[in-house]
């Protein structure tokens, strides 16, 4: 295997290179996690490159399981369990048609999916009859009041409650 040097071969090395820094910017800079779970993998891939071309082989491979599919994989599997509202259903008539559609499409621009069920303690809240939602936390509470799908939710008779005082 050729190894490339800073040297010879630049005009090969240098946009490679400058990937790198464009590629964290991006990552950073990105509000939706499912899009800086794409930059990461990218990220990595990038750097096991420029490593492979530099002629560190064990450093590239390092990168490339360790920097790039398992922590890749340890953020997915994160993201997956923590990026979903749990809430317990406390309906009467649970078969209610149209409140879980309308509550995840309230939830999409926060990039959280809805997890409505019976005896789920230890969630976020629970949702009573009446389209009432009832949430534990303050902070929750004030970003589904940002959203849009929030003064839907209210028009239609819907109310959005917080256990939690809520901070002046």
């Amino acid at each position: 295997m050729t190894t490339l040097t800073l040297g010879g071969s630049l005009d090969l090395l240098l946009p490679i290179t400058a990937l790198l820094p464009l590629t964290a910017v991006l990552l950073v800079s990105q509000s939706n996690p499912y899009q800086t779970l794409v930059l990461r993998g990218i990220l990595g891939s990038v750097a096991t490159l420029v490593y492979a071309l530099l002629g560190a082989p064990d450093v590239a491979l390092t990168e490339a399981l360790v920097g790039t599919l398992l922590s890749t994989t340890l953020y997915a599997i994160a993201l997956r369990s923590s990026m979903a509202l749990r809430l317990e259903d406390r309906r009467s008539q649970p078969q209610e048609s149209g409140i879980e559609h309308e509550l995840n499409s309230w939830l999409a621009p926060l990039h959280l999916r809805l997890r409505l069920g019976h005896g789920m303690e230890g969630g976020h809240g629970w949702l009573e009859d009446g389209r009432r939602l009832v949430l534990h936390r303050a902070a929750l509470h004030e970003r589904l009041k940002t959203c849009a799908g929030h003064d839907t939710w209210i028009d239609q008779g819907g109310q959005l409650i917080c256990l939690e005082p809520l901070e002046p």
